[in-house]
């Protein structure tokens, strides 16, 4: 297994794994898995770190996540969940095993960042949400003052390639609203000061198919 091969498929699913969590991320992820209801399609699942703050109204949850390490680090928060959760996708570009029509609620958090085709995977959350359904996020996205913009390009391509193809200089909310969405933010701040801002502008909010 060459260096760049190990990273992607063993040490990073586990980083993630460690650092996804805890108060200061929870603070952005709390809020968006409470807006969930019914059948949730979990994009970027990762290690089930939504599950615990999923509310009682989620009756089922459809994970959409590449690493097969993640799914297994997995496994103890899906026994804790303690209601149905199915992994039905490993690319969310590629969703042609769900129905149309056929979830209530799509969640993503720290997600579409990394989705390698996001436009693709947008349509195929789009096709695949009940009429009143929504698109819920939480994300990394283009800082909105030119200089942290520019810092966030340059160094794009090493972030790209060790933070598993996460692109910081992506507006999402824009790119989710010109796949059909309609999209409403509920938060939209740096979570830190100096070198934090280069990769810590966060989004946060709510986008139904218009």
């Amino acid at each position: 297994m060459g260096t760049r091969r190990w990273w992607e498929e063993r040490a990073l699913p586990r980083l993630t794994h460690r650092t996804c969590q805890g108060t200061d991320v929870d603070r952005w992820r709390r809020p968006m898995c409470a807006e969930a209801r019914g059948v949730v399609l979990d994009v970027g699942f990762g290690s089930g770190p939504n599950l615990e703050h999923y509310p009682a109204a989620v009756t089922r949850v459809l994970a959409a996540e590449p690493s097969q390490l993640a799914w297994e680090l997995a496994a103890g928060r899906i026994a804790a969940f303690g209601r149905p959760v199915e992994r039905t996708a490993r690319d969310a570009a590629d969703l042609t095993a769900l129905p149309d029509g056929s979830v209530d609620t799509v969640t993503a958090a720290w997600a579409l960042c990394t989705v390698p085709d996001v436009g693709r995977a947008l349509a195929e959350v789009r096709r695949v949400l009940r009429p009143g359904g929504s698109l819920l996020f939480v994300e990394h996205s283009r800082a909105p003052d030119r200089g942290t913009e520019r810092a966030q390009r340059w160094v794009q391509p090493l972030w790209g390639r060790v933070a598993g193809g996460c692109h910081l200089d992506r507006d999402l909310p824009l790119v989710i609203e010109r796949t059909g969405f309609e999209v409403e933010l509920d938060r939209a701040a740096y979570i830190g000061p100096g070198p934090v801002r280069v990769w810590g502008w966060f989004v946060r909010g709510a986008a139904r198919p218009t």
